[in-house]
Order: structure tokens, then C-alpha cells, then sequence
């Protein structure tokens, strides 16, 4: 009895090692038999939506520089650095004293020049008229009292003295005439005295824009309504003209300026539309659409500048912030597709996939569509019912036997 228990462990050891090398023997027969297992993927018709997304930042189609056009010590800043201002608002003044006093003496200057032209229409014109009149009415009494005194004369009651006075007199009075004459046309507004009057009137105007105009220099106003993102000047300051002391980001249409990979150039079209998000409000997305494309690459990055249009943009858009876009470049409604994880050389030239075929890895090209940011279209080389094994983990050569296993999750 002894004996048989000191055998009976050695055998039911050498039998379990036999049970395991059998079924060991059996997985690896079974595997070499019918192939490995695989997860498979399986195409799926549904819409596609291709979509490009980019970084970029908010920019305003212009900013505007704004500085002194004369030199000046800055006498007030009324504003503040991120304030929104109105067109017209004041943003710097400057001190304009000289200014002020040069202002005030054009327009005593003009307004002498009007009173030498009112003069000439109110006293001097009538004043010339009424000398006139009276030129012509000694003319007349003097061109009488010489006829009769010619008729005196040739009857011989007076000598011809008396006539030479007469004719004297006459002379002086047809020079008075004329010379009233010319006065009276020189205050018309024809005549010479009131054209220098006028002219002197137009220079007094120009001098007075000219001091008006010095004087608002001193006075630096908002170009267009927007928001100040920078300010450099101080009361006391003293500026030159071209120094930029603000800048202005005028009110309008928000645009964002992206970067898009050269790669995705093809895929580009003005109008398209896209959703944009602020990195600072990552849950509040805002509709975009393309308004330029660069027609350059840049060399260094590899990438186009492209801008959109945020015509509905958030209050928070800030200037320079950091965007994100999706840009929705293709869209189809009945496509055929495949999980991206399926496909080998994607974005290549000559794509394909390995499917499972009789029990077999067979390899197939395909040609591929629209492509969703988890699958792609399949616009031919495939069936809707064929089995795709993964391009990437467990990799099976051509021709090898295969079983699906279980389906991948399918993501579109």
C-alpha cells in the first residue's frame, strides 16, 4: 500500500503536463489551422462632414496710429488704455496758448476787414453818389452860365476875359465829374477799392482757418468709434510729430487670422463657413467664414495666411486673443466610409486596406472621398459588407488565415 502511494504522485504530475502540451498543442493548431483573431472594422453609410482646423488670432481689418501733427507738451489725457471712445472724442490735448492768442488776433483781423468792406457799401458808395449829383449839377449850372457868358460876349456887353473864367470853370467842373465818377465805381463792387477790400476780407478768412486749424492740432480726437489697446503719453509728456502715442482698434467687422498647413491648401474656398472658439471661452463657439486666402506659402512655416469674417462675434473677443477654427470644407450626405485606423497610407498616393476574404488577409487599394475627422469616404475598392482588419497593432501579411474577432467601435 505503501509502494502504490509513492508512485501515484510522479503520474498524475506527468499527466497534467500532458494535458497542458496537448491543449497548447490545440490553441496553436487551431490558430495555424484557421488564422489569428482580429478586430475588424466595418464601412457605414451616413453623412461625412471634412473639416479643417487651424489656431490663429482676432484682428480688426485696420488699426489706426494716432499721434501729434506738432510739436507740443500734452496738457490732458482724458482717457484710458482699453476705453471704447466715440468718433470726435478727445484723446490728447496739448497746451496751445501761442495758438489761443494767434486765433483771437485773425479774427480781429477779419473782423476789420469786414467793417472796410461794409464801409464801402454803407458810407462810401452813397457818399460817391451824392458827390456825383452834385458834380453833374455844377457841371450843368457852369455849361449854362458859359453860354450865356459866350452870348455876352459876341453882343459885346463883356470881354473876353469873362469868357476865359468861364471856360476855366467849366474844365474844373468836367474834371470834378470825372473824378466822382471814378470814386463812385471804385466802391461799387466792380471797382478797385472794393475788390482790395474783398481781397483783404478773403486773406482774413484764410488766417483765421489758418490760427483755427494750428488750434485743433492741439487737439488730438478719436478718427472713427473703437477701443484704445494701447496708450503712451503722459501729462507733461513732450511730443514730436510720427511718435505714435495710441492706438486705436476701430469699431467693424472682427476678423480672425489663421495659419493653414500648406497640405490642406486644395481644400480652401472663399465663403466657406467654420466655427471659431476663443481659447478663453472654450465653450462658447461663434460662426466664421473665409473672406481671404494668401495666394503666398510661407517658407519658413509651411503654412497660408487665411482670414475669416466674424460677423456675429462675442462681446469678449478681445484684440490678439488666441483662436481655434474648424473649417468645414466638405460635406457628404449618403457616404460610404471606413474608420481612418483602417486604411494604410492615408495620405498617400496609393492608399489601401487588408480585409478578410474566405478565412484570408487580402490586400485591396482603395480610392478615398471626403474625410471625416475619424473616418473617411470610400469611393471605391470596397464593399459595404466587407470586414476590415486594423493597419495598426496586430499586423497579419497577405494571404495569412484570419478570423474577426469582435467589431471595432466605429467613429465618424
Amino acid at each position: 500500500m505503501q509502494f502504490k502511494n509513492k508512485f501515484s504522485k510522479p503520474r498524475a504530475l506527468i499527466a497534467l503536463i500532458v494535458l497542458l502540451t496537448a491543449a497548447l498543442l490545440a490553441y496553436f493548431a487551431h490558430a495555424w489551422i484557421f488564422g489569428a483573431s482580429s478586430k475588424v472594422f466595418r464601412l457605414q453609410r451616413g453623412e461625412l462632414i471634412q473639416t479643417v482646423v487651424a489656431s490663429g488670432r482676432v484682428e480688426t481689418p485696420a488699426r489706426v496710429a494716432i499721434g501729434a501733427q506738432v510739436t507740443g507738451q500734452v496738457a490732458a489725457v482724458p482717457v484710458k488704455e482699453g476705453q471704447n471712445v466715440k468718433a470726435g472724442q478727445l484723446l490728447i490735448e496739448l497746451d496751445a496758448a501761442d495758438e489761443k492768442a494767434a486765433l483771437e488776433l485773425a479774427y480781429a483781423a477779419l473782423h476789420q476787414a469786414e467793417i472796410k468792406l461794409r464801409q464801402l457799401h454803407e458810407l462810401t458808395e452813397p457818399v460817391a453818389e451824392q458827390a456825383l449829383k452834385q458834380a453833374q449839377a455844377n457841371l450843368f449850372n457852369l455849361q449854362k452860365q458859359y453860354e450865356r457868358t459866350r452870348e455876352l460876349v459876341a453882343q459885346g456887353f463883356v470881354g473876353k476875359a469873362q469868357l476865359d473864367d468861364a471856360q476855366r470853370n467849366l474844365d474844373v467842373a468836367r474834371s470834378q465829374l470825372s473824378s466822382m465818377r471814378l470814386q463812385l465805381q471804385s466802391a461799387t463792387p466792380q471797382g478797385t477799392d472794393y475788390q482790395l477790400a474783398r481781397v483783404a476780407l478773403e486773406q482774413a478768412l484764410a488766417s483765421r482757418q489758418l490760427a483755427q486749424a494750428r488750434l485743433d492740432h492741439k487737439k488730438i480726437k478719436a478718427v472713427a468709434d473703437g477701443t484704445l489697446i494701447s496708450r503712451d503719453v503722459e501729462r507733461g509728456d513732450i511730443v514730436l510729430p510720427g511718435r505714435t502715442l495710441m492706438l486705436l482698434s476701430p469699431v467693424g467687422v472682427i476678423q480672425l487670422l489663421v495659419q493653414i498647413d500648406e497640405k490642406n491648401l486644395r481644400y480652401l474656398q472663399l465663403g466657406q463657413a467654420a466655427q471659431a472658439v476663443a481659447d478663453a471661452y472654450p465653450g462658447q463657439k461663434f460662426p466664421a467664414q473665409i473672406v481671404f486666402i494668401n495666394p503666398g506659402v510661407n517658407a519658413q512655416r509651411g503654412a497660408v495666411d487665411v482670414k475669416l469674417n466674424a460677423a456675429a462675434a462675442p462681446a469678449f473677443l478681445k484684440q490678439d486673443m488666441t483662436v481655434s477654427v474648424e473649417i468645414e470644407v466638405a460635406r457628404k450626405r449618403d457616404a460610404l466610409s471606413l474608420n481612418a485606423d483602417a486604411v494604410h497610407d492615408a495620405a498617400g498616393q496609393s492608399p489601401w486596406v487588408m480585409l478578410i476574404e474566405n478565412g484570408k488577409a487580402v490586400r485591396r487599394a482603395v480610392t478615398l472621398g471626403v474625410r471625416g475627422d475619424r473616418s473617411v469616404e470610400i469611393l471605391a475598392g470596397l464593399r459595404e459588407s466587407d470586414l476590415v482588419l486594423p493597419a495598426t497593432g496586430l499586423q497579419i501579411a497577405e494571404g495569412k488565415p484570419v478570423r474577426a474577432a469582435t467589431l471595432a467601435k466605429v467613429r465618424r
